[in-house]
């Protein structure tokens, strides 16, 4: 047994709908072929009175839907179909014609219902049963549609289109230059190039559809005048009726049958030289011409005064005159007092706007914020923010984000920029989480130059020191650059100085910036495939803040974090034997070898080392005490000084020669000798033989 419930019999009633509507509107190709058929068979075949009341009702009101859907179209494209639509109604109606002409000819000497009642209703009530008049009522209305509308719109059909057609060339190339200034994506500008083309094509199927409106003009004057002489021959020689009788019914007839085509002609004129006039008004009918006439109240206040007048002139009626006289007048009034209520809101939201905003109070809670980096500025070192020039400061930090996030794999944060009236003029300082790690004093307009040898500078100018490195320097004006650069010199502006600055103190205090929210983001960054390895290892076996001391660990050597899949694996590899951060990084460095190993080699295409004493190596083996992870050097002061000596004058005298060697240890006591080398040489790299690719090559310059 099978158990309908009334969401499933709903589900199932809305597919029947749909289906339904799908039939429908996917066989409007078979209804619109059955519909040609059916006008171009009221040519051939005979249509019984009724029915034809029936179509003439049709043709109608088929006419006035065409009339109203134009007067509230905004633009003329949104019927470009309307060519197809007035051949369509032109064809119905001239069905109908054929149709009627041959039910008054055949019956017509039967009465004046001979040819259904909308035709004899039009022929008594509309011109009062006189045939005279409905003549003179017929050609009138062949006049307005064939003389003033239909010609009107064909022109302006005509004169659009070609105007149309000579703009697309300037129209295409405008579309083309606002796609290559980014003013446009590609999406709109194919969408505006399809409207240009609709719109031409629009138009000059509008110049040719207007000839069907004059054709139809002509056929139902022709027509009209067929039938009546026909009619007549037909009553008096065959029907045995006498002539003024013949002439009565006979135009009687064919005077309603005309009026009957000529009224939905005529209506389906209009809508088409509405349709044609209301290119560029960008809205409905009634917008336009109401909008339009009602915006200017002189008009009408001289428009009113001019009926008032005229209806103090001898003979002119008092009442129609004075009444529209009022009528224009009130609405002046009531456009002026909407503009002036206009201008009054507009001076207001105007003052609003001028006056100063009272600025909300800073919640106290502000004042916990923290920033990461923050660069302040003395007054004189603003300029270097608001310069044009490639020089200026803010794109030269901009592109240092770029670079780090390349070289270290990890986005550092914004640099707050601010002016700081308490800084000596030309000073800055640099914060990293408020707290200053560098600073110095800047001559905007002079550069700044130094020797690489380390001799004196032989240039006029300011002698100094440079603020990143402390080594000696000179201020130069400008007009020195050339001489400078020729004497092998290193030149550098002022935002250079400051940008170098930023990047060594960043380098430095790296691990101290990557946040836990950070190392959250680099995590959710990673690809789809290691989002598995990051399930399992978080957090079963570490945790994002362990993660996060492993990375920082990292960064505090310049090592970078880019290749994190590997760095997440050798964690993963290391949290099977141990939860000590210290003993886990060590893995993840060996397992960054090869990384390691590149980023020491030098332009020679090997790594130059410097090593360890046996003695040293047992000395720091023996120091270390403690377990597991309680495990912590305790070495005597002299001996750390000795140390400290050694290695301080061994790495000078190579420094001298333009080595930059590598300290190597055994893996037992790397980080232990790592964490006193870098209290007096941060930027010395010290490596394990387990961090020394095999493919290495490596040459050994000293031992210590």
């Amino acid at each position: 047994m099978t158990d309908t419930s009334p969401d499933t019999a709903s589900d199932a009633n809305k597919k029947n709908d749909n289906s339904i509507l799908e039939i429908l509107a996917g066989r409007s190709d078979i209804m619109l072929a059955v519909a040609i058929v059916f006008m171009l068979g009221l040519l051939l075949l005979p249509v019984p009175t009724w029915f034809l009341d029936f179509c003439l009702a049709i043709s109608i009101t088929f006419a006035v839907i065409i009339l109203m859907t134009v007067l509230f179209l905004k633009d003329p494209l949104e019927l470009n179909s309307f060519p197809s639509i007035l051949l369509i109604a032109t064809m119905l109606r001239l069905g109908l014609n054929v149709a009627s002409t041959k039910l008054i000819l055949t019956d017509g000497h039967t009465g004046t219902d001979a040819a259904g009642q909308v035709i004899e209703a039009f022929g008594n009530f509309v011109v009062s049963g006189n045939y005279v008049i409905g003549i003179i009522v017929f050609a009138i209305l062949v006049i307005i549609n064939f003389v003033v509308i239909t010609k009107g719109a064909g022109r302006i059909a005509e004169v659009a289109a070609r105007f149309s057609l000579d703009a697309m060339p300037g129209k295409q190339m405008a579309i083309d230059a606002d796609l290559s200034a980014g003013l446009v994506n590609e999406d709109q500008a194919r969408k505006r190039r399809t409207k240009l083309e609709e719109e031409s094509s629009f138009y000059g199927a509008m110049d040719g559809a207007s000839k069907f409106v004059r054709g139809d003009a002509i056929a139902g004057l022709l027509i009209t005048i067929i039938n009546i002489v026909g009619g007549i021959i037909i009553g008096v020689a065959m029907q045995d009726m006498t002539f003024a009788n013949a002439a009565q019914t006979y135009t009687l007839l064919t005077i309603g049958d005309g009026l009957v085509s000529q009224i939905p002609a005529l209506i389906v004129s209009t809508g088409a030289g509405m349709l044609v006039t209301k290119a560029g008004t960008g809205s409905s009918t009634d917008e336009a011409v109401f909008g339009q006439l009602g915006h200017y109240p002189t008009a009408l206040t001289i428009s009113a005064l001019l009926l008032a007048a005229m209806a103090m002139l001898p003979g002119i009626p008092v009442i129609p005159f004075i009444g529209l006289a009022l009528i224009t007048g009130g609405l002046s009034f009531l456009i002026y007092q909407r503009e002036a209520e206009a201008k009054v809101e507009a001076a207001a939201a105007e003052a609003a706007a001028e006056e100063p905003e009272i600025p909300a109070e800073e919640p106290i809670t502000a004042a916990l914020q923290i920033d990461n980096i923050r660069l302040e500025l003395g007054y004189s070192l603003l300029s270097m923010i608001n310069d044009t020039s490639e020089r200026r400061l803010t794109d030269q930090i901009k592109a240092l984000r770029r670079q780090l996030a390349g070289e270290l794999g990890f986005v550092m944060p914004a640099v707050r920029i601010q002016d700081n009236l308490q800084l000596p003029s030309n000073n800055y300082v640099i914060r990293v989480k408020e707290i200053e790690a560098g600073g110095g004093e800047l001559w905007p307009d002079l550069l700044l130059v130094m020797d690489p040898k380390g001799e004196k500078i032989s240039l006029p100018g300011e002698a100094t020191t440079e603020p990143t490195f402390g080594l000696p320097a000179m201020w130069i004006s400008e007009q020195y650059r050339e001489e400078a650069m020729f004497r092998g010199y290193t030149v550098v502006d002022t935002p250079t100085v400051i940008t170098t600055h930023l990047t060594e103190i960043i380098r430095d205090n790296m691990s101290e910036l990557l946040s836990y929210a950070e190392t959250q983001k680099l995590l959710d960054d990673l690809d789809q495939p290691q989002q598995k390895l990051i399930e399992d290892l978080i957090p079963n076996q570490i945790s994002v803040g362990g993660i996060q001391r492993v990375l920082q660990n990292l960064l505090g050597e310049r090592i970078s974090v880019r290749d994190l899949p590997t760095i997440l694996e050798g964690v993963s590899e290391a949290t099977g034997y141990t939860r000590n951060i210290g003993q886990i990084t060590e893995h993840v460095r060996s397992r960054l070898a090869r990384q390691l190993s590149d980023s020491a080699t030098n332009d020679q295409g090997f790594i130059p080392l410097i090593t360890l004493s046996p003695d040293w190596e047992q000395g720091f083996a023996e120091a270390v005490i403690g377990e597991g992870e309680e495990k912590q050097l305790s070495m005597a002061p002299s001996q750390l000084q000795q140390f400290i000596n050694s290695v301080r004058e061994t790495f000078e005298r190579h420094a001298m020669q333009g080595e930059t060697p590598v300290l190597l240890v055994s893996p037992a006591i790397r980080p232990f000798v790592r964490s006193v080398v870098e209290r007096f040489r941060p930027v010395t790299v010290v490596m394990s033989q387990n961090e020394i690719h095999p493919k290495a090559r490596i040459k050994t310059l000293d031992q210590i």
